[in-house]
């Protein structure tokens, strides 16, 4: 009786401490991540100082930052890349595709100059990281994913940190989601030969598209496309750009 009463004390003293050691391990990584999140932002202040010239923004939007300094990026990126997720570059996703570097988030997400009531269309779900940060500004994120398993995989890490106002589509994005145009703002994160028209349309009047558009593995021009009141379209190049290309039976 005495041994199994001394067996069920120790058991329960490897499991409290057990327990105790994987929250302290817990806690250490969040402080990990942490760091290394605000070193990203850093980094991607001192870029978009230097991009000045090109991009005509010294600095990003205090609503901007905060949302990329919320997001947590190494809940969406493989296991094997965890360990980067928060340098300021682009990392492998599989199936060929990558994140893109938190800098080219941050301009992206700048440039379509969103707001909290609007609702965004992105063509590229790839990790789901775009996405997280817009839903952090605006009022409903609509995604589009050719690529099944990413589409899949981005959608349950989305569900997992609750971005409850992300909604993602497995389907070719050339053709946009009518469904719920138009957009306040569209957003592509992959490199289009030319505009796709049913994005154009599925704009609203005076609505943003940002978009790559360039020769496939080629440098590309990050364009931002302003649709005016009366429907009328312009385009203004703001850097050079590398994307992977925007794939599909287009």
């Amino acid at each position: 009786m005495k041994f199994i009463l001394s067996y069920k004390i120790s058991l329960f003293a490897v499991l409290i401490f057990w327990m105790f050691q994987s929250f302290f391990i817990s806690a250490s990584f969040a402080d990990d991540y942490a760091i290394k999140r605000k070193a990203m932002i850093d980094a991607i202040s001192h870029d978009a100082a230097l991009a000045e010239s090109a991009t005509g923004i010294k600095k990003f939007s205090p609503m901007v930052m905060e949302a990329l300094g919320s997001v947590p990026r190494h809940e969406m990126v493989p296991d094997n890349v965890k360990k980067n997720a928060y340098e300021n570059r682009p990392l492998p996703i599989g199936y060929g595709q990558t994140i893109s570097q938190p800098f080219i988030v941050a301009l992206m997400t700048e440039l379509l100059n969103v707001g909290k009531d609007d609702n965004v269309l992105e063509i590229g779900t790839g990790s789901g990281y775009q996405a997280a940060v817009l839903a952090r500004l605006v009022r409903s994120v609509f995604t589009m994913e050719i690529v099944e398993p990413l589409g899949l995989r981005a959608r349950q890490a989305l569900k997992f940190l609750s971005y409850s106002n992300v909604e993602v589509k497995i389907g070719d994005g050339y053709y946009g989601w009518e469904e719920y145009a138009p957009f306040d703002a569209i957003i592509v994160t992959a490199a289009a030969s030319h505009i796709p028209p049913p994005l154009v349309r599925q704009l609203k009047p005076g609505g943003r598209m940002v978009i790559p558009v360039g020769a496939q593995f080629y440098t590309q021009q990050l364009l931002l496309v302003t649709k005016d009141k009366d429907g009328s379209v312009r385009t203004r190049q703001i850097l050079p750009v590398v994307f992977v290309p925007l794939t599909g039976k287009h």
